[in-house]
């Protein structure tokens, strides 16, 4: 009663405050007894600003050109992402983890680049540190906690006539770890997960404004195609090549699919145009990187998304999701990569064992550029804990492709991980991954004790039951035998000539260099002048990025020794 009543006084009001008219139709039309040309004038003007602003499309996120394209031509409606401040401020990047990390770091000094800020290697000077971090263990997220606590003090002791220091978070554990490194500690200015880097310089914009900003969104398309890294690696010899983004295998123990999203591969003419450019620029050394490397499926072309292509697995593997259809793979991939030099070397990581198919594995036999050296990641030995795992694969399965390896390319070179303690590991599952240890006989091995990571399927559906002390004692039980039989494998080539890329003086002595030869194994030899051609006299030192041939005369599991012979290239050297 009382609603009605009050309607009833609003429609009074608003009839007293208008003009009526009754036209030759019968209807009543109500109109503004003050100015309509002075209102209608102003409603003009509106629209007008309205038509030239951005519109909805300005503001949505897409990965295709055009949008960039847009991006760039409404970019004075935004934060300018390069402002004159900027171009006086340093950035400090600290790399933790696997090696995607450091061609994360390489794309993201590309995109600060172009905003203005420059890259500096003394803490000292930086005006932004940005921490490029890994989640996959416990151990690696605890060390990047108490360097935040670090910076933090290092922040706290700037004076108020200096730049106060911006501390940012890069990365995997930027995704997972969001609430507690923005809010709950308070250690960081900006977040920025791996999908996010295109982001940085608005997120800086912001902190150096007063304000915390974060950006840890994960994304279906982004392989930052467009972006080329600065590449900062190894006095520029050697360059990581970034061919795909994410992992749809959703192995029990791994954060990966959760902190890097679903998998995704950069179109094949941004790779090849990449590796042209580091041709160009006297890089001798290409590794092509992926989470799941070799499941690379590129259906950006049309012409080449056909389902003629399925994709093809090693004998006895399988996979959670549907097999790819269409599209370059990796094979592809690889075949070309190999033909835009022949003396540079191309090495790839981290692969799947299921992504093995014989077509893949007679290439490498047939280039001489590409390394005879495969990682095989076994995990474990047992077949119960494989299952547990995940994996797609049993012991025996894993042995047959093994078998098939090094049918197809003779003294392969092999390296793997293994993970010790998982969840329900007996001691006869940690006997067996020692005996599939012995069995194989691998030249390098990255062994670790199992740490449950929240978000896995292990964290949800199993049970982290196997006691810490246990997990070490096995942990150095895997360690003591891979030594023993790497020590076996690496002295088989005493006395074999092995082509060496030289990365730099060795750690121990300024009068050794060390360098790495196609299996991966670190090889260390005394400085010395030699010939560049046989039977002439004239002699050249030896540099960095110099290919030479080394003659082995001693090894040990971690490493080879001997002298030089003679400097040579990948395609001088005979197979």
């Amino acid at each position: 009663m009382n609603r009605c009543r009050s309607r009833s006084l609003f429609m009074f009001a608003l009839r007293k405050c208008l003009s009526r008219r009754v036209y030759r139709d019968g209807y009543r039309r109500y109109y503004c007894s003050g100015s309509f040309t002075k209102d209608q004038n102003r409603v003009m003007n509106l629209k007008s600003k309205l038509a030239s602003g951005p519109s909805l499309q300005d503001f949505m996120k897409s990965s295709d050109q055009k949008s960039y394209e847009l991006r760039e031509e409404y970019e004075e409606h935004y934060i300018p992402e390069s402002t004159e401040s900027a171009y006086s401020r340093k950035v400090y990047f600290e790399i933790y983890g696997c090696q995607m990390n450091v061609n994360d770091t390489e794309i993201a000094s590309s995109i600060l680049q172009k905003a203005g800020y420059s890259r500096t290697r003394e803490l000292p000077e930086a005006d932004v540190v940005l921490l490029v971090t890994c989640s996959v263990r416990e151990k690696a997220e605890q060390t990047i906690w108490n360097r935040l606590k670090q910076l933090t003090a290092l922040k706290k002791r700037r004076t108020k006539h200096e730049t106060p220091l911006k501390i940012g978070v890069l990365g995997c554990m930027a995704e997972r770890l969001k609430t507690e490194l923005l809010e709950r500690e308070k250690l960081v200015d900006v977040l920025a997960g791996p999908d996010a880097y295109r982001d940085l310089p608005r997120l800086l914009s912001i902190a150096h404004g007063g304000q915390r900003a974060s950006n840890v969104l994960l994304s279906l398309e982004e392989t930052y195609a467009d972006v080329m890294p600065v590449h900062q690696t190894l006095q520029g010899h050697s360059a990581f090549v970034s061919i795909m983004r994410g992992c749809d295998n959703m192995c029990s123990y791994c954060i990966v699919p959760f902190t890097r999203g679903r998998e995704r591969s950069r179109p094949i003419s941004s790779i090849l145009e990449e590796v042209r450019m580091l041709s160009d620029q006297g890089v001798k050394e290409v590794t092509l990187l992926g989470q799941n490397v070799n499941s690379y499926r590129d259906l950006s072309e049309e012409q080449f998304s056909s389902s003629e292509v399925n994709t093809q697995l090693s004998r006895g593997f399988k996979t959670i999701y549907r097999t790819r259809q269409g599209g370059f793979r990796f094979a592809d991939l690889l075949d070309r990569v190999s033909l835009i030099d022949p003396d540079i070397r191309i090495r790839f990581t981290s692969p799947h064992p299921k992504d093995f198919p014989d077509e893949v594995l007679q290439l490498i036999q047939e280039r001489k550029n590409i390394c005879k050296q495969i990682h095989l990641p076994a995990q474990s030995g047992s077949s119960r804990v494989l299952h547990a795992m995940r994996r797609g694969y049993t012991r025996e399965a894993y042995l047959e492709l093994v078998g098939n390896i090094r049918k197809i390319i003779p003294g392969v070179s092999l390296s793997s991980d293994f993970i010790t303690g998982f969840c329900g590991e007996t001691k006869e599952d940690h006997e067996q991954t020692l005996s599939l240890l012995r069995e194989v006989g691998y030249n390098v091995g990255f062994l670790f004790a199992y740490s449950m990571r929240k978000k896995t399927h292990a964290y949800h559906r199993l049970q982290d039951d196997v006691p810490a002390a246990v997990k070490q004692q096995r942990l150095e039980d895997l360690i003591t035998v891979f030594r023993e039989e790497a020590a076996k494998v690496n002295r088989a080539l005493i006395g074999s000539t092995q082509l060496v890329l030289v990365e730099g003086d060795s750690k121990r002595s300024s009068e050794e260099l060390c360098g790495r030869n196609d299996g991966n194994v670190k090889v260390i030899f005394p400085k010395t002048d030699l010939p560049v051609q046989p039977g002439k006299p004239q002699t050249v030192s030896i540099t960095p990025g110099d290919y030479v041939l080394v003659k082995i005369t001693s090894a040990n599991s971690q490493s080879l020794r001997g002298h030089a012979l003679i400097h040579s290239s990948v395609s001088k050297t005979k197979t």
